[in-house]
């Protein structure tokens, strides 16, 4: 197979193990002198992600294919750029992670904080605390009927610190957050042991912590505004990060264990689909494509 050419802005587990390939060359961008003398190319696939500005539509409409990592993104380039619905394709963002038996590392955690072998734990972590919603969060939470939980917190050293202001306001919780520095601690286990994964963020492009904690059999809240909302149920999407219906849909999930473990179970089966190797197959059968 002749070699095919890509370019990105932004790399992702997907374009890591891609690059590998003997099939594809990394289309780069001159600089300097040679930008302004050489002639321009533009690359046969081009991985499109963040503002969808004059560059990016530039690539969009002189590359054979763009892939977006939602439907959302792939409408919204279609409606600034006109082409043809067949040169954009979608890969969501990919899991790449070994899944472990849950129950196991739950124990461990639980005895390790002596919690309650039946206490359920509500996730949240992020890069940006305050636009992935650390407040609606701590809101959602604190207004839940249910009362064996505890509630993990993962973040940077800074961000915990941070959060220390915002507890004070929080009385209700006062027992029951967990604070763990993601540079101590591996955060993968945190995914696998939570019970639910609420993110009520005020971002847009589509949240790859959401379809990892699918992937790891949590059962997940979301927002509207968020890309995430392709990919999980209507129940569990929020009109807005301060949805004051959440704290109810939360609640009856978690008085209902047997709705708990069917949703778990149906989250993991989508979000296997957006595995790396999933998604390296369906990138490989867009290059055949061309």
């Amino acid at each position: 197979m002749k070699q095919k050419t890509i370019y990105f802005k932004t790399e992702n587990n997907l374009i890591n193990s891609i690059k590998k390939s003997e099939d594809i060359k990394i289309l780069k961008k001159p600089t300097g002198l040679f930008k302004l003398f050489s002639k321009k190319n533009y690359a046969d696939i081009y991985f499109h992600t963040g503002n969808l500005d004059e560059d990016s539509i530039e690539e969009i409409k002189n590359s054979k294919i763009t892939i977006a990592n939602s439907f959302s993104f792939m409408n919204l380039i279609l409606k600034k750029t006109n082409i043809d619905h067949k040169k954009v394709k979608v890969i969501y963002p990919s899991v790449n992670m070994v899944y472990e038996e849950p129950k196991l590392l739950k124990k461990d955690f639980l005895e390790r904080f002596s919690l309650p072998i039946n206490t359920k734990l509500i996730f949240f972590t992020a890069n940006n605390f305050k636009n992935s919603g650390i407040k609606e969060f701590l809101d959602i939470v604190s207004n839940l009927s249910f009362m064996d939980f505890s509630v993990i917190i993962a973040g940077s050293k800074q961000q915990l610190a941070a959060l220390d202001f915002i507890l004070t306001k929080y009385h209700k919780l006062e027992n029951k957050i967990i604070k763990i520095d993601v540079a101590k601690h591996n955060v993968d286990e945190l995914y696998l042991i939570s019970d639910i994964f609420l993110l009520p963020t005020h971002n847009k492009n589509i949240a790859s912590s959401v379809i990892k904690a699918m992937f790891c059999e949590c059962v997940v809240f979301t927002t509207m505004n968020n890309d995430a909302k392709e990919i999980i149920d209507v129940y569990a999407t929020m009109e807005q990060p301060s949805d004051p219906s959440t704290p109810f849909k939360i609640d009856a999930i978690l008085f209902d264990e047997k709705e708990m473990n069917s949703i778990k179970k149906q989250n993991r089966e989508i979000a296997i689909e957006m595995s790396l190797d999933k998604n390296i197959e369906k990138f490989n059968d867009i290059l055949l494509n061309i």
